[in-house]
This record gives C-alpha cells, sequence and structure tokens, in this order.
C-alpha cells in the first residue's frame, strides 16, 4: 500500500480516537490497532503523539476551510448576504455534523492543551472570521460600517462553533435546522441601524 494511503488510514483511525477520548486519554497502540496497523509504523510514519495531532488537526482544518470556501462559491457574489451566509453556514454545518470526530478534535480537543495545538486553532478561527468579514462587507445590501462587519462575523463564527456542538449532540439535529437558527439570529443584526452608524 502506497505511504500516502497508509498515512491518510492512521490520520483517519487518529481522528477518531483523539476526537472521542482526547489528547491525554488516547493511545498510539489504540491507534494503530484501529488503523490496522503496528504501533512501530504509526511513529516511523508520525514520529510522536504530538506530531500525530497537529497532522490531524492540520488536516481537519483544511478540509472544513475547503467546506466553507466550496460553500462560498456557491452563493451569488452579488446576492444578498442572508443568501450568501446561508451557503456558508449549510457547508459549514454539513461538514461539522458529518465530521464529529473531526470537529470535536478542532473546538474541543486542541484548545484544552495549550500550545502548539491551541494556536493551530486560533489560526482557523481567524482564517474563518476574515472569510465571513469579507462575505458580509462584499455581499451586504446595507451600508455596514467594516467595524460593524467585523463584529458581526466574530459573533457569527463564535456562535457557529457553539451550535455545532450542540448540533453534534442533540439527535436528530440537521445542518439546515441549525443554519436556519443561526440565520435567523444574525438577520436582524445585518439590517439595524446599529450596524451602519460609523
Amino acid at each position: 500500500m502506497p505511504r500516502a494511503v497508509r498515512e491518510q488510514q492512521i490520520l483517519d483511525a487518529a481522528v477518531r480516537v483523539f476526537g472521542r477520548r482526547g489528547y491525554r486519554a488516547a493511545s498510539m497502540e489504540e491507534i494503530a490497532e484501529l488503523a490496522g496497523v503496528s504501533k512501530p509504523l504509526v511513529y516511523l510514519y508520525l514520529h510522536s503523539k504530538e506530531d500525530l495531532f497537529t497532522a490531524c488537526l492540520r488536516r481537519e482544518a483544511a478540509a472544513l476551510k475547503a467546506a466553507v470556501r466550496a460553500g462560498a462559491g456557491d452563493a451569488e457574489p452579488d446576492g444578498p448576504v442572508e443568501r450568501g451566509l446561508w451557503s456558508v453556514l449549510m457547508a459549514f454545518f454539513t461538514h461539522t455534523t458529518g465530521n464529529p470526530d473531526g470537529w470535536a478534535l478542532l473546538h474541543r480537543q486542541a484548545r484544552t492543551h495549550g500550545e502548539p495545538f491551541a494556536a493551530e486553532v486560533a489560526t482557523l478561527r481567524a482564517e474563518l472570521t476574515d472569510h465571513v468579514t469579507s462575505l458580509i462587507t462584499r455581499a451586504s445590501t446595507g451600508p455596514l460600517t467594516p467595524r460593524a462587519a467585523t463584529a458581526l462575523s466574530h459573533a457569527l463564527v463564535g456562535a457557529a462553533e457553539s451550535l455545532a456542538d450542540w448540533a453534534n449532540t442533540t439527535p436528530a439535529t440537521t445542518p439546515e435546522e441549525a443554519a436556519r437558527t443561526l440565520l435567523h439570529l444574525t438577520h436582524p443584526a445585518l439590517s439595524s441601524p446599529l450596524a451602519r452608524q460609523r
């Protein structure tokens, strides 16, 4: 089996174990067994538990960013902000509900174990927030100030993260329900006169 394929198998197993058990409780033995490889092979490919966890974080962050970008690409460039946000939120929640272990790894596990893991997640969050700010600024039909757009994007990303946790622990929650809930909360802020004050 090609090394790249084997590495992905190891990463798949590691995301599942780290996402469910956390960094400290996860064992390299369990990851190797789930991946169907020997423990020495895991160390040969990914060197250490810290390196393996970091590789998982980077892969899951890249996948989430790609999903959000694809959702933004589906939106009309000059359409209303609500429609653009709907596309992005649907992409975000479809990805997080479809990859609960990866989301747990990014949102809960990495943040509780300090550097360098927290820095990886902070970078992801900053990129998502910048992306949402750009979307709001570009697509909004109202004269939102840059400050208001930035503040709204921070609030939106934080709320989306919390709602993704809720969706993944609440049975029968769909991406549509999560996206609709958040868009319903956001819509008044987009149209509020307060957001247009300089």
